[in-house]
């Protein structure tokens, strides 16, 4: 009997998820079962490093802007241009021009329908092409053998290619674990936000640490100032809030509250 996922699960997970993220892993979760990942213990380690990969399931496209994959010939980025083109998309971030014709060729074993990847990148940003992505990369690196053994420094070496991340891939897993296998009614995720801050606004200054800080970071890196997403609100993340808030005529005070948060949602690419 297939595994339920339900949108109160993903909350779980992170208070972040984008609904439209929400809506495509439950509407197309027999696809999950289908694929293999077929055990509470394989649904966890999965679901743990997507929302890893995919920023909380905040996103199906990378932050980055993929010129750093420019002339990257290990992924195939063989022509100008190819390394914005082909950056990391789905739910685990496929990159690179050879990934996603292997993309095309492995989604369609699973949906004929699947449109082809490479002529059409940008597609792998939607559902249910962003989770498919997710679940024959697992399949193709047998990412379920690690998995059985509840080794989630393997499965991320398969995923990651080495230890980015780790710690935060750990939480994950064991928020799911208490979901999926523990029997116990999912509780939102809570992000360690503020006292007194709501989901959608916690209250974020200089000295801040968590999920929170990380979703920060990466808006920030998306509106053109770059910062290291690693959870803590230092100097720098404090340097760039303020350069963000004084090109968008705020407060330059370096802490992130509700017309802070409006204004990076409203830059959202």
């Amino acid at each position: 009997m297939p595994i339920a996922i339900t949108a109160a699960n993903i909350s779980a997970l992170s208070n972040h998820a984008d609904p439209r993220i929400v809506s495509g892993i439950i509407d197309n979760q027999q696809a999950i079962t289908d694929g293999g990942i077929d055990t509470s213990l394989r649904l966890c380690h999965f679901l743990a490093q997507l929302a890893h990969e995919s920023a909380h399931f905040q996103v199906t496209r990378e932050f980055a802007s993929g010129k750093a994959y420019e002339g990257r010939k290990d992924l195939g980025n063989t022509q100008p241009g190819d390394g914005p083109l082909y950056r990391g998309r789905g739910l685990i971030q496929t990159t690179g021009r050879a990934n996603y014709r292997q993309a095309t060729t492995a989604i369609r074993k699973l949906n004929a329908s699947a449109p082809d990847f490479e002529a059409n990148p940008v597609a792998l940003e939607e559902f249910p092409w962003a989770l498919l992505a997710g679940i024959t990369y697992w399949q193709s690196r047998n990412i379920n053998s690690a998995a059985d053994r509840d080794d989630v420094v393997r499965v991320t070496e398969l995923i990651n290619g080495g230890h980015l991340g780790l710690d935060e891939r750990k939480e994950y897993l064991a928020r799911a674990k208490k979901i999926w296998m523990s029997g116990a009614a999912p509780q939102a995720a809570t992000g360690g936000q503020a006292a007194g801050a709501d989901d959608a606004h916690p209250i974020l200054r200089r000295g801040s640490k968590g999920d929170d800080v990380t979703v920060l970071q990466n808006r920030l890196t998306e509106a053109g100032f770059k910062v290291l997403p690693d959870g803590d609100f230092g100097e720098n993340t404090e340097e760039a809030v303020k350069a963000f808030q004084t090109s968008g005529g705020l407060d330059a005070d370096g802490v992130v509250g509700k017309a802070t948060w409006d204004a990076l949602r409203a830059n959202k690419g």
